[in-house]
């Protein structure tokens, strides 16, 4: 079974006035993704999600133009080859980059789920896992800058809908942000777990000042402070208080793991299966950070094919973390592109029974959901 054809699909949807969200990186105007559908000469198809990496079109160009044509042929089994192909001839030398790594992300994971659905074997069993509940937090584009109250209110909305966790957005200004912690401590009360997310968007001064109020509030991380290649700013954090740090989304392949790892600042590991270099790419991270004794608590991206991954992804690993469950008010790849991709009850996710990735994707919202060229944030 060898790979025909692959093809990849900018999508974008505009967000209406009352769903955008303000957060470190900006407000939110848009959605983007980047589908990738890879097809077999036996006729199996199988559906990949390549994050967009702020440009879709341009992500969906490097697969189109340059990677499939350096694999369109080879053996679909063969994912490891597959991998260490395109590494070898865009990642390794004179490549692109985070644009590759994003790119191949989206083909691997079609891969993974040609294999499941040639095999009729749900993904979590492929990789040696079981359909195991994950512990999810309320994420993704969600509880952004707003007056606290209002932030309270949208918290204590997700705890009645089950939810036990949940991530705030700050990197605001320092009064702004221990105001949000603190109302939404006071309102949920203690047995809800608050995570926090600056998007790379503070300083060394602003996270020594907000620490004490993240230790007070016993916050379960503090995500994204700086930019991912700040390693000096981590490992200065990370002295500041007793709330650990978190990082991973904006890393790209196992190679800027291993020094995420062993500078030791950051506790919670955050690999995107849609970012990252794929589901191949992940299980070798997990397997570094297995041996630190170090969990996984993926980023996941904007559509149901990363949040199925995800899930089957973390049922097949020993170190599995959170699953960030994206609650975001609009999302049509969420709720449109493809069916369920979780089970949701009790503050608890499990992936989809069906084979592969377990979803069946809507491939009208290629047509319904055209590229949209500009920025998804704006500041």
């Amino acid at each position: 079974m060898h790979i025909r054809s692959i093809e990849a699909f900018p999508l974008s949807a505009r967000l209406p006035e009352n769903a955008r969200v303000t957060l470190g990186i900006g407000t939110t105007v848009k959605r983007d993704t980047v589908l990738v559908k890879v097809t077999t000469d036996d006729g199996l198809t199988g559906y990949g999600e390549a994050h967009h990496g702020r440009a879709p079109g341009a992500i969906a160009n490097l697969v189109n133009s340059t990677l499939r044509e350096l694999v369109t042929g080879h053996d679909v089994n063969d994912v490891v080859g597959i991998w260490q192909r395109i590494y070898l001839l865009q990642l390794a030398s004179h490549g692109m980059g985070a644009a590759a790594a994003i790119a191949m992300s989206g083909i691997d994971m079609a891969l993974w789920d040609i294999r499941g659905k040639a095999l009729g074997l749900p993904l979590h069993a492929l990789l040696g896992g079981a359909r195991r509940p994950a512990k999810a937090y309320a994420g993704g584009i969600a509880l952004g800058y707003q007056p606290p109250e209002s932030l309270a209110d949208e918290a204590q909305a997700l705890v009645a809908r089950g939810y036990r966790a949940m991530k705030l957005r700050i990197g605001d200004t320092p009064a702004n942000d221990m105001a949000r912690v603190t109302a939404v401590r006071e309102r949920v009360g203690p047995e809800v777990d608050i995570l926090t997310d600056a998007n790379a968007n503070a300083t060394v001064e602003h996270v020594r000042a907000i620490m004490p109020c993240l230790d007070a509030n016993r916050v379960g991380w503090l995500e994204e402070p700086f930019a991912p290649h700040d390693y000096r700013r981590y490992r200065t954090a990370a002295g500041f208080g007793s709330t650990p740090l978190a990082a991973g989304e904006n890393h790209y392949t196992r190679f800027e793991f291993v020094r995420l790892i062993e500078d030791g600042a950051v506790t919670y590991l955050q690999p995107d299966l849609s970012k990252a270099g794929g589901i191949t790419e992940a299980l070798r991270i997990a397997g570094l950070a297995s041996a630190w004794k170090l969990s996984i608590n993926p980023h996941c991206s904007a559509t149901s094919l990363n949040m199925a991954a995800t899930l089957h992804f973390l049922g097949a690993i020993d170190n599995p973390g959170y699953f960030e469950a994206e609650v975001a008010e609009v999302n049509p790849f969420r709720d449109t592109l493809c069916s369920s991709p979780y089970v949701f009850a009790d503050g608890m996710a499990r992936a989809p029974e069906g084979p592969g990735l377990g979803v069946e994707v809507d491939e009208s919202c290629i047509a319904r959901f055209p590229l949209i060229d500009g920025p998804g944030y704006v500041k």
